[in-house]
């Protein structure tokens, strides 16, 4: 089988709820998503997506990924699609670094590769856990009381499971997080995400304020050495999200016993592919796994819920329902939320069925010769 055809769209993907915040008073309106379509001379076809948050949120931004995407699409015309270790070494090979740049052909070949197979995405990957994957709903940085009053609409629409958003005045925060678990019923569970945002002292103390309080902190500073620097006091259960961005990384944090769970995103580390190499690795390592992404629509939650379901379920915490977040849709796909939990598709590859007439002219439109 060969790849005979790449295109690329972009679709501007505004949130529901507005204007979204994370630390450090950083916001985005929405995302705005590249969408991908891989087409082989079988007949098969693959998408992918990729979408950041803003300009910010890691080393990568949504023109980047579109040159970067522009670079490799030639690379990959004529190649086999369902040799995705290959492909991956291939694109490492022309463009060093830039994981978010790869991740959306990445995504699309794998797409291929199971529909060949007759197999969903999950049983392709190595097999599905269960039937759902728990959702967690993130609550924006606001002011105390209408963070807390948006805790308490999720928790009506179901979700069970609740991120803070942390890291502006640890004062405030402290604040925040009183009146958000306030109004959450027994048995929430509930994650304190900083974001990379703070310092080693203002994560400590930001501890010691909340230490009546149970939830698992998220990420509370940037680099290896100081969130070491917080491991060492902290006593609750501590999740790497933005500082795991590749297998290196994760050896190190692991070797140094720093944390108790990653939170994988699957464009920050390049692809499915080594999003699955770290999914299992983790769970080899007995940590809990949260498999996601930086943003998108239907075909990225797809690809986030079949991963999901990958990661056994005394391992697997959380993942979330990202076709829910923003008002606009790129695919129809069978993925059913209810009562906090989401179930992946049961037809072959990610399970989407897309309308490119839908987005409009391409970016661009490569054919093989």
């Amino acid at each position: 089988m060969k790849i005979t055809a790449i295109t690329a769209w972009a679709q501007w993907q505004p949130f529901v709820d507005g204007i979204y915040t994370c630390s450090g008073g950083r916001s985005a309106a929405g995302f705005d998503s590249t969408l991908l379509r891989v087409q082989t001379d079988a007949g098969l076809i693959g998408w992918g997506e990729y979408a950041p948050l803003g300009s910010f949120y890691d080393p990568a931004f949504v023109g980047g990924a579109r040159e970067g995407l522009r670079l490799l699409a030639p690379l990959l015309l004529g190649a086999d699609p369902q040799s995705t270790g290959a492909l991956v070494r291939r694109m490492d090979l022309h463009l060093n670094g830039h994981p978010y740049a790869k991740s959306a052909l990445d995504m699309a070949c794998h797409d291929i590769a199971a529909q060949a197979a007759g197999l969903p995405l999950a049983e392709a990957l190595g097999g599905r856990f269960g039937e759902t994957v728990p959702l967690y709903r993130s609550v924006a940085q606001a002011a105390p009381a209408a963070m807390a009053d948006k805790a308490r609409a999720y928790v009506a629409a179901g979700y069970r499971r609740i991120q803070i958003k942390v890291g502006l005045d640890v004062g405030e925060d402290i604040e925040r997080m009183h009146q958000v678990m306030d109004v959450l019923p027994a048995g929430t569970v509930v994650y304190a995400d900083a974001n990379a945002a703070w310092r080693p002292a203002q994560a400590r103390e930001f501890l010691r304020a909340t230490r009546d309080l149970a939830y698992t902190f998220e990420q509370p500073c940037a680099g290896f050495d100081e969130n070491a620097n917080v491991r060492a006091v902290c006593d609750r259960p501590l999740v790497l999200d933005e500082s795991i961005d590749s297998l290196p990384a994760f050896l190190r944090a692991q070797q140094a016993r720093l944390m108790d769970g990653i939170t994988i995103k699957i464009a920050r580390v390049g692809g499915i592919t080594r999003t699955r190499q770290l999914r299992d690795l983790a769970v080899e390592c007995g940590l809990g796994v949260t498999i996601e992404d930086t943003g998108g629509a239907q075909i990225d939650t797809a690809a986030m819920a079949h991963l999901s379901l990958g990661v056994p379920e005394s391992h697997r915490t959380h993942t979330c329902d990202f076709h829910h977040w923003v008002t606009v849709a790129n695919a129809q796909v069978p993925l059913h939320c209810a009562g906090g939990q989401m179930d992946a598709p049961r037809l072959p590859g990610l399970g989407v069925t897309v309308d490119p007439a839908a987005f409009g002219a391409p970016l661009f439109d490569l054919h093989a010769r």
